[in-house]
């Protein structure tokens, strides 16, 4: 690794410019040089996030910036599998896992707005125990890395490899955008990546318990995701 760590901070001009034109230069790129061309420019200021669905993206990050730092967003709704994975990838994995919490416990949301606020409002919910930490858990970043596929759902059909992010200011990288499910499958298979266990009982999309059921066969990956709501992202990646 080159300079790297040690990157300036750039202007959200700046910033812009290189996310259009690394959107252009890398439409077609290998991932591993996504992520090469993301550590080398924006060194310390770039962090992958997980969900701890699988490791894949931490996994490839690690191998062209060791030491790269993964954050969690642990929202107090997730499955136990989901807190197994992270504490695996975090064991294992030449990473850096940062745990972001919203401002309030899940007995402080309760006490504030009820119980079973995703019940209710899950746009609320999501906001407050998702929305709201990553915000100000990437605020030292210019860059940050997630897992999005555009055959994942309708949705993220469109899904660019480096794209702006215009809420937050920052460049948005999916390096594995163009991957499908079964190259996922094989890179896990070929590289031993830690997968969430719930990944072989059904579930193709793991969020929050509450809001998570298992998948039917034909449905596309999202589908146990709000299910029976018109509701279909958490409102990260909108």
């Amino acid at each position: 690794m080159s300079t790297a760590h040690i990157a300036e901070q750039r202007s959200p001009e700046e910033l812009r410019s290189l996310a259009e034109q690394a959107g252009r230069d890398f439409e077609e790129a290998d991932a591993l040089d996504v992520l090469r061309w993301a550590a080398d420019t924006f060194g310390h200021r770039f962090c992958v996030t997980s969900s701890m669905e699988d490791a894949v993206v931490a996994h490839l990050a690690s191998r062209v910036f060791p030491g790269v730092r993964v954050v969690f967003l642990d929202t107090g709704y997730h499955f136990p599998e989901t807190i197994g994975t992270r504490d695996a990838v975090e064991a294992v994995m030449d990473v850096e896992v940062i745990t972001l919490t919203p401002r309030q416990s899940v007995e402080q949301q309760d006490a504030q707005y009820g119980p079973r606020l995703h019940d209710r409002d899950p746009d609320l919910c999501c906001a407050l125990r998702k929305v709201q930490p990553l915000e100000e858990g990437l605020r030292g970043y210019d860059a940050w890395a997630t897992g999005l596929r555009r055959d994942e759902s309708p949705t993220r059909a469109h899904t660019p490899v480096v794209g702006w992010d215009e809420k937050r200011q920052k460049v948005k990288v999916s390096p594995i955008a163009r991957w499908t499910q079964q190259d996922v499958d094989r890179y896990i298979a070929e590289r031993g990546v830690l997968t969430n266990p719930l990944l072989t009982d059904g579930y193709a999309s793991i969020g929050c318990a509450p809001c998570t059921r298992r998948v039917l066969a034909g449905e596309d990956a999202r589908a146990g995701r709000w299910a029976g709501r018109g509701k279909t992202e958490c409102g990260l990646h909108g």
